[in-house]
């Protein structure tokens, strides 16, 4: 057991006006089975890569540990090459009989490591990567959102596999994976960063509790502070009215008005007491200024879903469908319709067809489709004039600025960058690159641009990657309460429980 002491780091990408971490001091153990928790943007991935010594900062991290990042970053070469031949160069003393042993644990085949790492499912590759990373003892292993793009009997079994190991800290916004694999959890908030031991939904209901404590502290603070105010206001008039009735008056014609020492010296006791009713209003700010600094208190969203006309949106019976060049159907003998007012969830494994099915909605919808299947036999009928709102689960074709994207998407910039500010988005990022922006901030931009689209039907594949916990709690609110017709991929169980109305299983 050994530890990892960070001592007043404070660090801020080149060109930013703000820091990352300032002055940020705390402890872990090496020992723990670390979650980390924070807003997409607060600094999670960069924290890891300085760990990873990727960055040059101000501080210190001590520690003797060795530490290892997943996932792992590949070339192209290596992407064409079989994982057994570049495991070794990867993580330094791996040795490929442990890999296997490891991989077994995952509920893998051996055989993974022998082919073509490109021919791979993107859970195999998890499976591979993991293996790798677990292969050599005592390392510290630094894991970043493990469970992207998994379906949900592996993401069952990543959990599982992780549940079983120690000495790690664990990047995740999947609350079933955290509750089930954590003993501590590690918080950026927004003002200040928190260590607690716990799974999430123990550090959740504390949080719940603090900021609620907080808010009724804020408030007793904020009565105080116009009690006070009233007190000091209405000293100083009377001050201020004993001040002027010195003069004005004979004191031969009238005698029994109280003399100008007598007046003086209440008027300055009224004075001083002003001055004290001002002092203790000052303590009572300064008291206030910390306690909500860390609350987060997410806007409530606003979507506006088209009525259709009709109750059936969409019907289809016996349909085998598949793709050029492929003889065998991706779906076959499948029947789906949707009905106004559902939230439809599509669950399955990867590969059984969710976004074979979502592609040829969107083709029939005449939306421009990658490598656009084709109805082989069977019925499909669809609403006329149905208007679709769609969010690919792939964000790499966003380039460029804000500005721009607004203007390919007809969508009002001014709205725009108020709703990524509801969700949390930084002033700062608009005037960055997209390019630039982490995952879940790519995600955002989607979401944002989808929630501004009026539609009949919202097509969500695979919305909630990347995205953090507090602004997936607030989707969730905000489906619940205007409840949209929509047709979603996603593998959040606990997204899952709250949102869908129907499951269809592929």
């Amino acid at each position: 057991m050994s530890q990892i002491q960070i001592t007043n780091l404070t660090f801020g990408y080149e060109g930013s006006f703000d820091y990352v971490f300032e002055n940020a001091s705390f402890m872990i153990d090496t020992d723990w089975k670390l979650g980390f928790i924070g807003r997409n943007g607060r600094g999670k991935t960069t924290f890891l890569r300085l760990l990873l010594g990727k960055y040059d900062f101000q501080g210190t991290i001590l520690t003797s540990t060795i530490f290892d990042y997943f996932p792992y970053s590949l070339t192209e070469e290596k992407m064409g090459q079989c994982a057994s031949e570049w495991l070794e160069e990867l993580k330094p003393g791996s040795e490929e009989w442990r890999v296997i042993c490891e991989l077994t644990k995952l509920n893998a085949a051996a055989d993974l490591l022998y082919r073509p790492f490109h021919t791979l499912s993107q859970g195999e590759r998890t499976k591979v990567f993991l293996a790798i990373l677990f292969s050599r003892e005592n390392d510290f292993l630094l894991i970043d959102e493990p469970t992207n793009h998994l379906d949900q009997e592996s993401r069952e079994v990543v959990k599982q596999y992780i549940q079983g190991k120690k000495g790690f800290i664990l990047v995740s916004h999947d609350r079933e994976l955290l509750d089930a694999c954590i003993d501590h959890v590690l918080v950026l908030n927004r003002k200040s960063i928190q260590i607690q031991s716990g799974n999430f939904s123990s550090w959740w209901e504390n949080k719940n509790r603090q900021d609620h404590f907080a808010k009724m502290e804020n408030e007793k603070h904020l009565r105080e502070i116009a009690s006070l105010k009233k007190a000091a206001d209405q000293a100083g008039r009377w001050a201020k009215k004993s001040e002027n009735s010195k003069i004005g008056y004979d004191p031969i014609k009238e005698p029994d008005h109280a003399n100008r020492a007598f007046i003086g010296e209440k008027t300055r006791k009224l004075q001083s007491r002003m001055v004290q009713y001002k002092k203790r209003m000052e303590r009572e700010i300064a008291a206030k200024e910390d306690l909500l600094c860390d609350v987060e208190n997410p806007v409530s969203l606003k979507l506006n879903p088209l009525s259709y006309h009709k109750e059936q949106l969409i019907s289809g019976r016996e349909l085998n469908i598949g793709y050029e060049g492929n003889q065998e159907d991706v779906l076959k003998n499948f029947s789906f319709e949707l009905r106004r007012g559902e939230r439809v969830l599509l669950h399955g494994g990867n590969g059984c067809g969710k976004s074979t099915w979502i592609k040829i909605l969107l083709a029939a919808n005449r939306l421009p489709v990658e490598k656009t299947p084709e109805i082989r036999s069977g019925e499909l009928q669809i609403g006329s004039g149905l208007t679709f709102s769609y969010i690919n689960q792939d964000t790499s074709f966003l380039k460029g600025g804000i500005r721009e994207f607004c203007d390919r998407y007809d969508l009002e910039e001014s709205l725009f960058c108020t709703l990524l500010r509801q969700l949390d988005m930084e002033r700062s990022q608009f005037s960055k690159k997209m390019e630039e922006f982490s995952e879940g901030q790519k995600k955002k931009v989607l979401l944002a641009a989808s929630l501004m689209t009026p539609a009949h039907l919202y097509i969500w594949d695979e919305p909630l990657n990347y995205i953090d916990v507090f602004s997936r709690i607030q989707i969730e609110d905000l489906l619940l309460f205007y409840q949209p017709t929509m047709l979603i991929v996603e593998h959040d169980i606990r997204f899952r429980q709250r949102i869908a109305t129907r499951i269809v299983e592929l």
